[in-house]
């Protein structure tokens, strides 16, 4: 008796064939969802790294602008203090071109000069905004050494992947699943909030610069018109002496 012939379904290997592809379908999608993180996840560390490069630059920015206010104090000084000798000087001629007041000041005993007044010029200190934005910029100077391109590792990956067990389960929830996938979104989230305080030192350390520079142009106004003044008087002096 004849075996009983088994039953063929044609569309058995198209459904198989559909699955496979179906399967190498996600699996293709699941590598481009982490291309994209791992890219994304190194976007933000690049911009990370400049925006501490930034930093960095705006500290020693606001460091010269300092030794320059400094500079232009000492300068205010000095010609405050040749002011002070040209008007000793001033008397002295005026006491000179009388006889009578040259006898008298040849008899009277002279008096101890005193020192010499700053005409109100107190030392200088950089405003408060600026010297606090450049202590907290200052403290992320480590930072900036860990996430130059040149210093830091280009594969961090090892780092970021620890960070998936420290996490809490409330925290987990927020992120996929996959172990990797998770990662790279973590260090996306903590680049970017970085890169938030980052910004927010930035516009401190701005802030700051425009007080100072504000100021500085008030001094640069004032010390002119001091200079101006000093030249007139010297003038006004030589010619007093030309005149003896």
């Amino acid at each position: 008796m004849a075996a009983p012939a088994r039953s063929y379904n044609p569309f058995a290997e198209d459904e198989e064939a559909e699955e496979e592809a179906g399967g190498e379908r996600q699996r293709s999608l699941q590598r481009e969802v982490l291309r994209r993180s791992a890219a994304t996840a190194d976007s933000t560390a690049r911009s990370l790294a400049l925006l501490y490069e930034s930093e960095r630059v705006g500290v020693a920015a606001s460091e010269e602008l300092v030794r320059q206010g400094e500079a232009l104090k000492r300068t205010e000084q000095m010609v405050d203090k040749m002011d002070q000798d040209l008007k000793t000087s001033q008397r002295h001629i005026n006491s000179i071109k009388s006889v009578f007041g040259g006898l008298v000041n040849y008899f009277k005993p002279k008096t101890p000069e005193g020192k010499p007044e700053q005409n109100g010029t107190p030392e200088y200190n950089a405003n408060n905004r600026l010297k606090e934005a450049m202590m907290s910029s200052k403290e992320q100077e480590s930072k900036y050494q860990e996430s130059h391109p040149n210093l830091r590792r280009l594969d961090n990956s090892d780092s970021d992947f620890s960070r998936v067990d420290s996490i809490s389960s409330v925290q987990c929830d927020a992120y996929p699943k996959n172990q990797h996938l998770r990662a790279y979104h973590q260090k996306i989230d903590s680049n970017l909030d970085e890169m938030s305080s980052g910004l927010s030192r930035l516009k401190n350390l701005a802030l700051g610069l425009q007080t100072e520079i504000q100021e500085q142009d008030d001094m640069l106004d004032r010390l002119t018109k001091k200079v101006e003044t000093l030249d007139i008087n010297i003038a006004n002096t030589d010619k007093r002496v030309r005149q003896l």
